[in-house]
């Protein structure tokens, strides 16, 4: 397919321009949402299951008396119906409360065009996506070991216009790669995505360090319980700050007094730890806008361990995802690196941690989740890998793990975000220390 926006620019605007104009509403929202990507998935030693995906979704949110109503379709012929739909359900809230409601809507006139294209993602064809692959499988064979993962570019697109004359467009490129090498009852794994494919970092010298980390996880033994000092790599500590939205830093639980974000100024973490949703740093998936076309705000979470604020509609973060209430949302949380090349040569009796999964919260007060811990994983003894390790359950609060952070690593690498539209978190690794593996 042609690498380009799904819906023509042109297009897009003019179509979400005439909806507004006529819609019979206070005020009427209306914003396209949409992707297509390529994808090429391997395994043992062929590529299969090459797939093209192309999706869209159009958004409208109506305004009457103070009442909002929302209505979606993914055909853009049915837009005027959506509009529609969502003002006759906003007119009959209106009609039947007993007070004119408190919709906020964003007061901007701005029209501007953003563009966050890579020329380097462009070109990262089918050709260029399966010579990839190829090296991949054939490391790993030479090893002992087999190879599975996926490499892909997309581009996504957001289009906004509103009834107070906003009309925003952005496209941008999206470039990204999985990789697990599996090496009898052991693994080890590598994920990045970006904007830009060759600021992806997928490529010999990562597929070469990936089957090396698989082949040391021979043999590996099962973990005592315990609590350990903890080396957490780009993902594992990704997947834990994925967490702070819903300990309070998405901005519907602040506003109702839950969560972390209540407290600004407050330490929760090392004054290592500098954590933000920045919508105009390069790492992750940034888009300047929301889905109501405000600007995105930088909004500071954590500042040197200290609570900053949450996320809420006026930063910019306004979000609307398949089958949850509409609420704000981090979508491109980053974590600043550190300076340490090697957190490991600092830790006398330890545990390297690849990344975590199936995790999930269990006490939003204390900001505890669990999981499991996964791929290569290795005893730390005097500073250097030792012993390999399988899986082990753990029970963690996030907020006592970063304020133990005493190390951050010079490299950060990027994952997605669940059920987040074109969301995502960029970690680097961290030393910390009092992570509990086993019952508590």
């Amino acid at each position: 397919m042609d690498f380009a926006a799904p819906v023509d620019p042109a297009r897009a605007t003019g179509l979400l321009a005439d909806a507004v104009r006529t819609a019979e509403a206070d005020h009427v929202d209306v914003a396209l949402l949409a992707r297509a990507g390529e994808y090429t998935r391997f395994a043992g030693d062929r590529v299969h299951q090459p797939q093209d995906i192309t999706e869209q979704q159009v958004v409208v949110r109506a305004v009457v008396d103070g009442h909002a109503a929302r209505a979606a379709t993914s055909a853009l012929d049915r837009v005027p119906d959506a509009v529609r739909r969502a003002t006759a359900l906003a007119r009959g809230l209106a009609r039947t409360a007993a007070a004119p409601g408190s919709a906020w809507t964003p007061r901007h006139h701005d029209t501007d065009d953003h563009l966050l294209w890579h020329d380097d993602t462009a070109a990262f064809d089918a050709p260029a996506r399966i010579a990839i692959a190829a090296e991949a499988m054939t490391r790993a064979r030479r090893a002992g070991s087999t190879a599975a993962g996926m490499v892909g570019r997309a581009v996504t697109q957001l289009a906004v216009a509103s009834s107070t004359g906003a009309l925003r467009h952005a496209v941008a490129t999206e470039a990204t790669g999985s990789l697990t090498v599996g090496d009898r009852d052991g693994s080890a794994h590598w994920a990045n995505l970006h904007r830009s494919r060759d600021a992806l970092g997928l490529d010999a010298e990562t597929v070469a360090d990936t089957v090396a980390r698989a082949v040391r996880t021979r043999g590996r033994e099962p973990l005592p319980h315990g609590t350990y000092t903890v080396v957490l790599g780009p993902e594992a500590t990704g997947e834990l700050l994925g967490f702070l939205g819903v300990l309070g830093f998405d901005g519907g639980l602040a506003g109702a007094g839950v969560g972390a974000a209540t407290t600004p100024g407050r330490r929760v973490a090392s004054d290592l730890v500098t954590v933000a949703d920045d919508a105009s740093h390069p790492f992750g998936l940034p888009i300047p806008f929301d889905v109501l076309g405000t600007s995105k705000a930088v909004v500071p979470l954590i500042t040197a361990g200290l609570v900053g604020g949450p996320v809420t509609d006026r930063t910019g973060h306004a979000h609307v995802a398949r089958e949850a209430v509409p609420s704000p949302v981090a979508a491109n949380v980053v974590m600043g690196p550190g300076a340490e090349r090697d957190l490991v040569a600092g830790v006398a009796n330890g545990l390297f941690v690849e990344r975590f999964w199936y995790t999930r919260l269990v006490d939003r007060r204390t900001g505890t989740i669990t999981g499991v811990s996964r791929d290569a994983c290795f005893r730390i003894m005097d500073g250097e890998l030792a012993d390999p390790v399988r899986g082990a359950r753990f029970t963690q609060s996030v907020l006592d793990l970063l304020a133990t952070v005493d190390g951050v690593g010079d490299v950060v690498r990027a994952q997605p975000v669940m059920n987040v539209w074109n969301g995502s978190v960029t970690a680097p690794a961290i030393r910390a220390h009092g992570f509990r593996f086993g019952p508590r």
